[in-house]
């Protein structure tokens, strides 16, 4: 269910397959691991109200986080109620950091004060907002060009010519599919 996109709001996106239909974010277990691996929750942080209410709430964002993206990528106007809902949601203070001791008495990073989903929403729709009105990033956000793929990311690359959310996976699909073409084109002539 990871994909890393180059921002959180981006990667929440990635939880929802549109064109195969597909939900990342099924259920409280499936949130708390894509928290975890989001980044946004350190590994040990106990979770234990995340339920239904919680992955509605994700949802409902990544909806209008979404609608946002793909009026930039179009270049049409953003809808205003999502907009309203994503700056809302936004306003809302984030969770607390704090660095703790671990066994081995390093530092790490954990929560302050009990985990909220308000506060984690805020920041995902507040990663959002940075990321909507920043120049230099809106220039970078792509969709990917692989058949059946709606993933949204940062095109970080040399030369900034990516065309795949990853090449492991949509861009080795094409490159089997050209080849393939070409292999079908030889034999028919």
């Amino acid at each position: 269910m990871w994909f890393d996109s180059g921002r959180v709001c981006l990667d929440l996106l990635a939880t929802f397959a549109p064109r195969r239909d597909t939900e990342g974010i099924r259920d409280g277990d499936e949130l708390r691991l894509w928290l975890v691996g989001a980044g946004l929750v350190p590994d040990r942080t106990p979770l234990g109200r995340v339920g239904p209410d919680w992955v509605g709430a994700f949802r409902e964002l990544r909806r209008d986080v979404e609608s946002l993206v793909r009026a930039e990528l179009h270049g049409a106007a953003p809808d205003g109620d999502a907009l309203a809902r994503v700056n809302a949601a936004a306003a809302g203070p984030p969770p607390g950091l704090c660095a703790v001791r671990d066994q081995e008495g390093h530092l790490v990073r954990e929560l302050c004060g009990a985990v909220e989903c308000a506060g984690l929403l805020a920041a995902i729709a507040r990663d959002a907002v940075e990321l909507l009105t920043d120049p230099g990033d809106r220039a970078l956000l792509r969709a990917c060009e692989g058949e059946g793929c709606a993933r949204v990311y940062l095109d970080t690359s040399r030369g900034h010519r990516r065309r795949w959310c990853s090449s492991e996976v949509c861009g080795n699909r094409e490159r089997v599919a050209r080849h393939r073409r070409r292999v079908l084109a030889a034999g028919s002539s």
